[in-house]
């Protein structure tokens, strides 16, 4: 792929069947087009919104049961979800789909960890796509690439019928006419035939229809498997590109949620309401920082970047902000005068008003799981990712939540789904469901849905819209906050996002 500021709409008929010639794809073939950079991080950030998707519902849900479906289906607003309109003029929607596959390879390939993440999404998104497809559609996809499984015929069925029948799961003699039977190598379907659901004869499986794409899958896992790690290999080359190398290392971490920075609550919230803000609306992260600070009156540099941000979203001034910081401090062994030295300018940097001013955003929860650990002594980072398991029950348990809901957060924790562990605190501690429309990304997220619930000063407060955490500079530069997104950008605007790509996605 070749990245340039303009690119060609159209290219050959030839070229576009052997590329789209499904709407279902294996992605076996690179993308050959031109393409500007704002479209690239257009295309990266919506596949990267609707694997996150997957993701939480996949882990909410049972992945092949009917709710799971339907709780995808309610989600056609995000691009190039279902594949029900398999037409040959749906060139664009195969295209984002085909290209936007291929970048978050390249950001997906770099460790063993981002590898398994990127293979299970797509593998959870293809296997919707496939159960989605009309019959007709299912056998010019086998055909299309090269998998020879053949329906047998009406007469072969029917000499097999009891056997058929006998051997498949959900198959009965008042079915089995309406079903189709694929002919296989037993090679080909050995989860199959090791959990014995298919009669096996004569070095061959015959897979009734719902079950042909367990093969599928088998084999779209292991050609996705050695293209990422062929992708690894050449990673290098793609990274010597200056104009790519930010922007693909902050994808594997790049919010693309709302921006907590810009608040109309501004001053609403006193610092009395702290204290019991703390106990009733603050997620764990930073529960367990404003208990660090109320305990030792300190906390090191990284907590007070992760604290002060979040108090800096939820509506504290700099008046206030340093107010707090220095009543609580000089409580300790720093006096007034060395906080005014040595404290109160980062204070005033986070707000803007120091150094190149820029205007910081709160920290997303992706940072705060993937960036700077906590070592010992800090109380910074994500508890659910950074805490001792034993060490987080004894928390959870201090905070009164029940002995099985501490349970469903450990084993979400033990699948490393840490922000759905989060979200399944914020449950627990408010006796809500939180299933439809709220998928937690943010700390300052967790605070504003708390604040709705329990009709506190945050609620109501409208935030803006953002799909990159970016920090928002001061005029007259150009600010991520106040333009609208790259893919709406004139060409000649498009060159200048590149020089600010490295702090594109920083200040999450």
């Amino acid at each position: 792929m070749q990245f340039y500021s303009r690119r060609k709409k159209l290219i050959g008929n030839s070229q576009t069947e052997q590329l789209y010639g499904h709407c279902l794809q294996f992605y076996g073939q690179p993308p050959i087009e031109n393409i500007s950079l704002s479209e690239f991080e257009t295309f990266a950030v919506d596949r990267l919104k609707l694997l996150k998707t997957v993701e939480n519902l996949g882990v909410s849900y049972v992945k092949t049961s009917e709710l799971y479906t339907k709780k995808l289906d309610a989600e056609e607003f995000l691009p190039g979800l279902n594949v029900r309109n398999c037409e040959t003029d749906e060139y664009e929607k195969r295209r984002k789909d085909h290209i936007s596959h291929f970048i978050l390879r390249l950001a997906y390939c770099q460790t063993e960890d981002l590898r398994r993440w990127f293979i299970q999404q797509e593998i959870d998104l293809f296997r919707y796509r496939f159960n989605d497809l009309p019959s007709k559609n299912i056998g010019q996809f086998l055909q299309y690439n090269n998998l020879h499984y053949h329906t047998i015929s009406i007469d072969e069925k029917k000499k097999l019928m009891d056997k058929l029948v006998t051997s498949s799961f959900a198959v009965s003699g008042s079915t089995v006419d309406g079903k189709d039977f694929y002919k296989v190598p037993f090679q080909d379907a050995l989860d199959l035939v090791r959990t014995r659901k298919v009669y096996l004869n004569g070095g061959y499986v015959y897979i009734p229809h719902q079950d042909i794409v367990t093969i599928v899958l088998n084999d779209f896992r292991t050609r996705l498997s050695k293209a990422l790690a062929l992708t690894a290999r050449s990673l290098p080359a793609v990274q010597s590109d200056e104009r790519l190398q930010p922007l693909l290392n902050h994808l594997s971490h790049a919010y693309v949620g709302q921006d907590y920075s810009i608040q109309k609550s501004i001053g609403k919230i006193s610092l009395e309401q702290i204290d019991p803000l703390s106990a009733k609306s603050y997620p764990l992260c930073m529960r367990q920082l404003h208990r660090g600070l109320r305990d030792s009156h300190h906390l090191r540099h990284g907590g007070r970047m992760q604290y002060g941000l979040f108090l800096k979203g939820i509506g504290l001034t700099l008046d206030q902000a340093l107010q707090f910081w220095r009543s609580e401090f000089v409580k300790g062994k720093v006096d007034a005068d060395k906080f005014d030295k040595a404290y109160a300018y980062s204070i005033r940097h986070m707000f803007g008003k120091e150094g190149k001013r820029t205007d910081y955003t709160p920290y997303s929860c992706m940072k705060v799981i993937l960036s700077n650990p906590p070592s010992q002594g800090d109380q910074h980072g994500c508890p659910f990712r950074h805490s001792d398991p034993e060490l987080l029950k004894q928390k959870l348990q201090s905070y009164k939540v029940s002995p099985s809901g501490i349970s469903q957060i450990l084993e979400l924790v033990k699948g490393m789904h840490y922000q759905l562990a989060c979200q399944k605190y914020f449950e627990l501690t408010h006796s809500v469901r939180t299933d439809s429309g709220f998928s937690l990304n943010h700390p300052n997220q967790y605070f504003m849905e708390s604040q709705k619930l329990l009709g506190g000063p945050g609620a109501g407060v409208k935030v803006e819209v953002k799909r990159e955490d970016n920090p928002a500079t001061k005029p007259p530069n150009p600010s991520p906050h106040q333009t609208p997104g790259p893919g709406n950008l004139p060409q000649e605007v498009a060159a200048e996002i590149t020089e600010d790509l490295d702090s594109f996605f920083q200040d999450a």
